[in-house]
Formats: structure tokens, sequence, C-alpha cells
């Protein structure tokens, strides 16, 4: 059984923006009047009209089917262990009969997950604890190897437990499913940013951001409440 585990810090250039505004559609032109017939010309016209990577969906309304006052649904999660060992565990395991915050990015190594929303609980994790939070836990939509990367890339140690909801069993369960699949990068079907706290398996407090949004799921929100 794992309770006390570590998570990654996110890592992502800062010019990489994560945002929820969604991409408005015009008709298409003739390239005839969009691009001279030099060939240098197209070069550098095509080149101005490149944008930054977005988490936007096509649509993104903010719910789920968890709310607070739910029970955590039961799900198998895997991660490694300091050995390099391959272990699962369950929500269950992780919040029966404690004080739980499980949070959820919708990508490792991705820009604000690295640099903003898994360092915070790194850094807030004494403070946390010393609450009386018994388990801080990270999820997301990858698998076992590639969380492992991130939380060695980060340098997490035993602040927060990385945790692979690799087919999404527990996302899906929550109904925090983010459909990224329109997106370039090729990210699919991932996890909402969230935050929740859970007493002995119960949400007391639910913090579900729209898309990767990245405004009330921190760990200074918990804090807050705590």
């Amino acid at each position: 059984m794992a309770t006390s585990l570590t998570i990654s810090r996110l890592l992502s250039p800062a010019s990489m923006s994560l945002s929820t505004a969604t991409t408005t559609r015009t008709a298409p032109k003739s390239l005839a009047s969009k691009f001279s017939l030099s060939p240098l010309a197209l070069k550098l016209n095509h080149r101005s009209r490149l944008t930054p990577l977005s988490f936007a969906t096509r649509t993104t309304p903010i719910s789920a089917i968890l709310s607070v006052g739910d029970k955590l649904p039961d799900a198998t999660l895997s991660y490694f262990d300091s050995a390099g060992e391959l272990q699962t565990t369950t929500i269950s395991a992780l919040t029966s009969g404690k004080r739980a915050i499980l949070f959820a990015v919708p990508g490792a190594f991705t820009p604000t997950c690295s640099q903003k929303h898994l360092p915070g609980f790194v850094e807030k994790a004494g403070e946390l604890k010393a609450k009386g939070v018994d388990t801080i836990a990270c999820i997301s939509v990858n698998d076992a190897f590639v969380m492992r990367a991130w939380k060695e890339n980060i340098g997490v140690k035993d602040e927060v437990l990385l945790l692979s909801d690799g087919n999404g069993e527990f996302t899906k369960k929550i109904g925090c499913e983010l459909d990224l699949s329109d997106k370039p990068v090729g990210l699919g079907i991932r996890s909402r940013r969230y935050s929740l706290l859970a007493d002995d398996g119960v949400v007391k407090v639910l913090n579900l951001e729209e898309g990767g949004a990245f405004t009330s799921s921190g760990a200074e929100d918990i804090l807050k409440v705590l």
C-alpha cells in the first residue's frame, strides 16, 4: 500500500500558454488572395500565422459526475517505487481513514503542470501535512514510465505521490475527461485539471478547472480551506 510518495515539478516553456479560449474558425480563402507567388513570400507569410500551443477545446463546460459529499469511486493506479519496481495502489487505499489531497493535471511535462501546479504542491506539502493531510497525490492520464521520468526530471522526493491513471479509469469514473484530440501535439483524451480534499474517501472540497486552466486548483487554494 502506498501512502507517502512523490510528485514531480512541472516543466515547460513559459512561451507555451494554456488557454481556454476557443479558436475562431474562418472560411478558407484562396491562396492567390493570401500569398504572393514568390516562394520566399509564401514562407514568411506562413511563419507569421503560427500560434502558441493551447489546451482550449471546442467545448469545455465545467461539469463532472463527482461533487462535494460524494464517496470517491475506487480505481487502480500505478507508479514506480524508489527501488524502480512497478507498483499499484487504489483510491480506497490512498483515502480510507485518511485525509487526502488528490489533484490532476492534463499531462506530465506540459507547461502549467510542470511550472506551477505540481511544484506548488511540492512546495506546500509540509504546510498541508502540518494541517492534518496524510496523503498528497498527483494523477495524470499518462503511463507510469512517463510519470517516473517526470518525477525524476523535476526532482520530486516524497512530498507528493505521482500516479498513473494510464487508461483513464478513475478519470472516467468521476466524469473529468478532457478531449484534446483536436490538438496537433497528440494529447488525446486526458484529465481536466482539478484538486480535491477527501476525508475518509468522501469529497469535502472540489476545485474543478475549465479545461487546462489554472485558477483555483492550486495548493494555496486547498490551504485556505484547511
